[in-house]
C-alpha cells in the first residue's frame, strides 16, 4: 500500500493560477466548472523531439536562409518557455517564407500562451489561408474562440479538426473541454473517452473526464480515473485534488486525506487542498495512504 506523510505548510499565503479554478469550484461546491490552463490544453508545438538547440543553432549557422531551421529551434525555445526567443525565430521563418503555415500556427501558440488572443486568432486566420486543411491552425483557432466565450465557432474549428484527422486525440479533448465548460457532460465525457483511446499515455483526459463524472455525481468513474491520472503523472496538482475530492465523496476519507496531503506536498499554497485536508480531518505530520 502506498502512504504519503503530511508535512506541516510553510505558507498560508495562496496565489491561485486562472487555469486551476476548476478544483477550487468543484470543492466549493459550484456548478461550473473550468478549464484547465491554457498550457495544458495546448496542441503541441510542431518540432522534432530529436532536436535541441545546439544542433538547431549549427544547422542555422550553416543554413542562414532556411526558414524550417528557425521553425523547429523556435518550438524548442517554446517548449522550454523561452517565448521571446521563440517568438524571434518565427518572425524570422515567416519572414523567410511568408507562407509557411506551420510558423504562423506555432507563432498563434506563443501568442495565446501569452494571452494576446487577437494575434493569434490573426495568426491562425492567417495560417489557414495558406493551407485550408492544417489541422493544428483549426485546433489553435478553436482555443482562441474557446477563450473568448465564442462557443460556436469553437465547437466548429473542433468539428473540422476531427472531421480533417479523426485520430486527432487532443482535438476531441478540446471539443471535450468546451462540452464541460457548458455543461454538457455526457457529450465532454463521450469526446474525453475518445482522446483517452487514441492517447492513453496523457493524464489530462483522465483528470477531465473525472470532473465531468464529479459533476453528474459519478465519484466512483472519477475516483478510477484520477487513480490512473496520478500513476501518469504523479506531480500533477489537480488530479490529486480532485482525486481527494472523490474519495471524500466516497467516504473513504484516509485515502482522500492521502491524496490531498499529497497534493499539498507538491504545492503547499494550493487552497482547495488545504480545504479539503482539514475538512476529512487530515493532520500534518501524519502518514495516509494513497493507494
Amino acid at each position: 500500500m502506498s502512504t504519503v506523510r503530511a508535512n506541516r505548510l510553510v505558507s498560508l499565503g495562496f496565489s491561485p493560477r486562472a487555469g486551476l479554478l476548476c478544483l477550487a469550484a468543484a470543492l466549493a461546491g459550484c456548478a461550473s466548472l473550468g478549464n484547465p490552463p491554457a498550457a495544458e490544453n495546448e496542441p503541441p508545438l510542431y518540432a522534432s523531439s530529436a532536436s535541441n538547440l545546439t544542433s538547431l543553432g549549427e544547422v542555422i549557422e550553416k543554413h542562414p536562409e532556411d526558414p524550417q531551421a528557425y521553425n523547429m529551434r523556435g518550438s524548442v525555445y517554446g517548449e522550454a518557455g523561452r517565448n521571446e526567443q521563440a517568438l524571434a525565430d518565427f518572425n524570422k521563418a515567416i519572414s523567410l517564407d511568408p507562407n509557411y503555415a506551420q510558423a504562423y500556427a506555432n507563432r498563434a501558440l506563443i501568442y495565446r500562451k501569452t494571452n494576446k488572443l487577437e494575434l493569434a486568432l490573426a495568426d491562425d486566420n492567417k495560417a489557414l489561408a495558406i493551407d485550408a486543411s492544417y489541422v493544428p491552425a483549426y485546433l489553435g483557432r478553436g482555443i482562441v474562440y474557446r477563450e473568448q466565450g465564442r462557443s460556436s465557432q469553437a465547437l466548429g474549428d473542433f468539428n473540422k479538426a476531427i472531421a480533417l484527422k479523426p485520430d486527432n486525440a487532443e482535438a476531441y479533448y478540446n471539443r471535450g473541454l468546451l462540452y464541460q465548460s457548458q455543461h454538457q457532460h455526457q457529450f465532454a465525457i463521450d469526446d474525453f473517452t475518445t482522446a483517452i483511446g487514441l492517447s492513453s499515455r496523457k493524464a489530462e483526459p483522465y483528470v477531465a473526464r473525472a470532473l465531468s463524472y464529479l459533476a453528474i455525481g459519478d465519484a466512483k468513474s472519477a475516483a478510477a480515473d484520477l487513480d490512473q491520472a496520478v500513476q501518469l503523472d504523479p506531480l500533477d496538482l489537480r488530479a490529486w485534488t480532485s482525486r481527494g475530492l472523490a474519495y471524500e465523496r466516497l467516504g473513504d476519507k484516509d485515502k482522500a486525506a492521502g491524496s490531498y496531503a499529497k497534493a499539498l506536498n507538491i504545492n503547499d499554497k494550493y487552497e482547495p487542498a488545504k480545504t479539503g485536508f482539514s475538512r476529512v480531518g487530515g493532520k500534518f505530520g501524519q502518514t495516509y495512504p494513497t493507494f
